[in-house]
């Protein structure tokens, strides 16, 4: 019975490790940047709204509405004003000026808040450790529970906008070829500027739900974009039902890794993520072999 908890914890955490990488596919599927910054943009999202819990004394679950939409113009203004130009100059500047960015909020928040860790945990009350019975001697975290609802509804949701609204298939068209979408009256620079701001905003929910499950600091951001990284990997960059494949998987790697030994935890998720890695290389390669053996085969 203990493995099957240690699945169900490990599902749940893949959860969010989804959500955390969701924004991060996101853009990288439209745009093809990877964004350095993810992680730290989720950590100012929790540094936000700890500071409205903290003034005002309201739920977490109150002020995340509030700073939401405040993520989302940091998105967008994001890409308007710095990443829009930087891709003109090839595909290292973007990966330099995120990376820049995320020094930049890092040494920011610590300058504000210090090196302190803090937690969202005790504004929501028992909710943060409270759980409920599922069967047998199975019991569920209702935070954890949560967080992989939010997960599904999120990426289920985009993957619907995305086939079903004008703009949502416009997202797609400029996402394929942004030149040819713009020949039939798509505003690619537009549509660029709301896919950062749908991309970091679902960041900034990623970090309040971090903030609620454990501590966090001004530096916390870099960790957890190398678990967001490595969820996309496993999951297939781009892909926004892969990348809550790819967190469960990572998920329950960690969790059974955590299982057989304590210090288990970090490196049995690696190792699932350099295994994948590989094997996404080697069938590359494959490939691009056999294709050249045809492209040679065909010459007379």
């Amino acid at each position: 019975m203990i493995w099957v908890t240690q699945l169900l914890n490990g599902t749940l955490l893949g959860g969010y490790y989804a959500l955390l990488a969701c924004g991060l596919s996101f853009m990288f599927g439209v745009m093809r940047i990877i964004n350095l910054a993810h992680g730290d943009l989720a950590i100012l999202s929790a540094c936000l709204v700890f500071l409205i819990a903290d003034a005002t004394g309201i739920s977490p679950f109150v002020a995340v509405i509030a700073v939401l939409p405040v993520m989302a113009v940091i998105g967008w203004a994001l890409q308007r004003w710095m990443l829009e130009r930087s891709l003109r100059a090839g595909v290292l500047v973007p990966l330099l000026t995120t990376f820049g960015l995320a020094i930049f909020i890092e040494n920011g928040l610590f300058e504000y808040f210090g090196a302190d860790t803090r937690s969202l945990a005790p504004y929501i009350g028992d909710f943060a450790f409270d759980s409920f019975w599922i069967g047998g001697d199975v019991y569920v975290g209702s935070l954890a529970a949560l967080i992989f609802a939010v997960a599904v509804l999120l990426l289920g949701g985009l993957r619907l906008f995305l086939d079903y609204t004008p703009l949502g298939r416009a997202i797609r068209a400029t996402a394929e070829d942004a030149d040819t979408a713009e020949l039939v009256g798509i505003n690619a620079r537009a549509v660029y500027a709301i896919a950062a701001a749908i991309a970091v905003a679902s960041a900034g929910l990623a970090g309040v739900f971090l903030a609620m499950r454990e501590t966090f600091s001004p530096y916390s951001g870099p960790m957890q974009l190398i678990f967001a990284f490595e969820a996309v990997v496993i999951g297939g960059i781009g892909s926004l039902s892969g990348t809550l494949i790819g967190g469960i998987v990572l998920g329950v790697a960690q969790t059974f890794g955590a299982q057989i030994d304590p210090k288990g935890f970090l490196i049995a998720g690696h190792v699932v993520f350099l295994v994948v890695l590989a094997g996404r290389l080697t069938l590359n390669a494959i490939r691009a072999r056999g294709g050249v053996q045809r492209l040679f085969a065909r010459r007379p």
